[in-house]
């Protein structure tokens, strides 16, 4: 479907006025072929073939910003998932793997990497144990790399051992970066149905059935589905839905424009164009405000997961008219701390953990960006991320958890780390134990709904 100049124009309103912007042009690249025995000649590899792919990757994406005038908040890379890339390593070089896609990245001067990551929903080779124990250590020693595990779906059902596992380097992470308010969980995430081809942090990496190399995109554009809201007026629910799809297919068609302009300029294919709502801290670019604008008081009020699901359900109806190449989890995110609406909720009390599980089951991600007590059991961590992979692997979606147990904190300090990931309040967190429960250890089996051959 061609561009019309119309659309060229509105796309430059939604930029000025509305805080319209691409989160991010993700680099996928796969480094399946970088393995070595040695292991100073596998770092060799890694740091070679990136700069071979990326070495432009920020000056294109500079130059079609300029060329459009519309701001790209981050320029990203995501590899394969580094424990099958590389599963005959032990944990200290996975450490050392880490540090190259560190020095990688900041050498081509894109924000993150992603795919420091492993796929154990059903159960673990000896390399993927090693990755896990050494993703606490990898993240205090690296300022771009983020982490991404998935340990649940709905074909396998729920590893609990690989739930544990996660846990405890959730907490050791946590303890490694105490310094830094605990910053290494923010770039940590435990998943249930992880998308092979999400471009956004923390749970970007470049699938196994990906091309060599592709171009993804993520879009951000709760300001310009917030004004449509208000512009709308008093209108019902069911105009509502109608206006939030057609906003969505604006944002959508400008986003894939971007995205395969890179995309040509590297020579590459394109692969996706992620279409979910993700905030920011920016006043104006929350989530929250848009439930708020739908009708809801303040998020946590009654009504709010069903306002949730209808602009879930509507952002993905636009984005799959608007293109063909939609992926990634494309829906809204409600992260805490990187939504300043979410975050002024959370001071008030409107919203509990609680509250924000039951909203994952209607949106695109899972508890995002969540602060707890430093001295918040590992059990209940664990059992957090159950109850969270046990709603993605019945409703067969995408769920996740970044929880960041703030070391020496408790209820009511703050997490604060600027920029997109925002800050938060430390929230409250049951105290009734799941450690019998998540202590037995093995799998839960995957439900009747995953027996579709």
């Amino acid at each position: 479907m061609p561009y019309e100049f119309e659309e060229v124009l509105e796309t430059i309103k939604m930029t000025e006025i509305e805080h319209f912007d691409i989160r991010t042009v993700t680099m996928g690249i796969s480094l399946r072929d970088c393995y070595d025995r040695n292991i100073e000649i596998t770092k060799e590899k890694i740091y070679s073939k990136i700069l071979k792919y990326a070495k432009n990757h920020v000056n294109y994406a500079e130059q079609v910003e300029a060329q459009f005038g519309i701001s790209i908040a981050n320029k990203r890379i995501a590899v394969t998932p580094v424990s099958i890339a590389f599963d005959g390593l032990n944990a200290e070089e996975f450490v050392e793997v880490a540090k190259i896609l560190d020095k990688a990245a900041e050498d081509v001067g894109v924000d993150y990497i992603g795919g420091f990551s492993a796929l154990v929903q059903k159960g673990f080779t000896n390399g993927e144990k090693e990755l896990i124990k050494a993703i606490p250590y990898a993240l205090a020693s690296t300022e771009r790399v983020v982490s991404s595990v998935n340990v649940a779906s709905t074909k396998a059902g729920i590893n609990i051992d690989a739930v544990n596992m996660m846990a405890q380097a959730v907490k050791k992470t946590a303890e490694l970066t105490k310094d830094r308010d605990s910053i290494g969980c923010a770039k940590l995430v435990v998943f249930c149905n992880v998308p092979e081809d999400n471009p956004f942090v923390a749970g970007a990496f470049h699938g196994v059935s990906e091309a060599e190399v592709t171009i993804n995109m993520g879009i951000s554009g709760p300001g310009v589905v917030l004004d449509a809201i208000k512009t709308a007026g008093n209108v019902d629910l069911q105009q509502l839905a109608e206006i939030i799809k057609k906003t969505t297919f604006k944002i959508t068609r400008a986003g894939e424009l971007i995205g395969r302009k890179v995309a040509a300029m590297h020579g590459i294919p394109f692969g996706i164009i992620d279409i979910s709502l993700a905030p920011t801290p920016a006043e104006g670019d929350s989530i929250a405000d848009v439930l708020k604008a739908m009708g809801i008081e303040d998020v946590g009020a009654a009504g709010t997961t069903a306002a949730l699901a209808m602009l879930n359900d509507a952002v993905k109806k636009g984005g799959l008219m608007a293109s063909s190449s939609v992926g990634g989890m494309s829906g809204a995110f409600i992260p805490v701390s990187e939504d300043q609406g979410m975050i002024r909720a959370a001071e008030k009390g409107h919203i509990t953990i609680e509250k924000l599980e039951a909203m994952t089951s209607v949106c695109s991600v899972g508890l995002d960006m969540i602060a707890i007590p430093g001295d918040t059991p590992e059990s209940t961590i664990a059992g957090i991320i159950a109850d969270e992979c046990a709603i993605g692997v019945i409703n067969d979606k995408t769920t996740s958890a970044r929880l960041i147990p703030a070391y020496g904190k408790k209820i009511g300090d703050y997490v604060d780390y600027g920029g997109l990931l925002g800050k938060a309040p430390v929230m409250k967190v049951s105290e009734l134990s799941s450690n019998k429960f998540v202590g037995r250890g093995g799998r839960i089996p995957a439900p009747m709904r995953s027996l579709t051959n």
